[in-house]
């Protein structure tokens, strides 16, 4: 596949900065690094980002993510791979992604199992990293960014 166009979040000058800065404050709300990543894992399939599946997938496997986990996230339900906390974060951020999907997209239910998990800074910090890997997807899937770049 070949990009439609470089990645707009190179093209405009202050982007990156904008971009590195939604990352930073989505990663500081004391949210282990493992659940933000299956999340991330999980909007961009449901997206069907590629570059971010792939870079997506590749860090959490550096980062200590198992083959077995990885490769379940969209089983999730499933399987029993996922603690309690990471399935209510994933459920989340299934909703989430889909807002189109039900006239509530995100139900009181959904909701209050993150919350039965996570205090209010990390939900924030979920909520800000799950808008963030839809944000991600929507500027590469609708570029057509090949999977396999160096975001780096």
């Amino acid at each position: 596949m070949q990009a439609r166009m470089s990645n707009p979040a190179m093209v405009l000058a202050d982007a990156g900065k904008a971009i590195n800065a939604l990352y930073k404050v989505s990663h500081s709300g004391g949210v282990p690094q493992t659940t933000l990543e299956l999340v991330h894992l999980r909007a961009s399939q449901i997206n069907g980002c590629s570059a971010c599946v792939d870079s997506g997938a590749r860090t959490a496997k550096k980062n200590g993510e198992t083959d077995e986990r990885l490769f379940a996230v969209a089983a999730w339900r499933e399987t029993p791979y996922f603690t309690d906390a990471e399935r209510a974060a994933l459920d989340l951020a299934e909703h989430a992604t889909r807002l189109a999907d039900r006239t509530d997209p995100v139900p009181d239910a959904i909701w209050a199992a993150a919350a039965a998990h996570y205090t209010e800074e990390q939900l924030a910090s979920l909520v800000m990293w799950i808008a963030t890997t839809n944000f991600f997807n929507r500027l590469n899937a609708t570029t057509r960014q090949p999977a396999g770049q160096n975001w780096g």
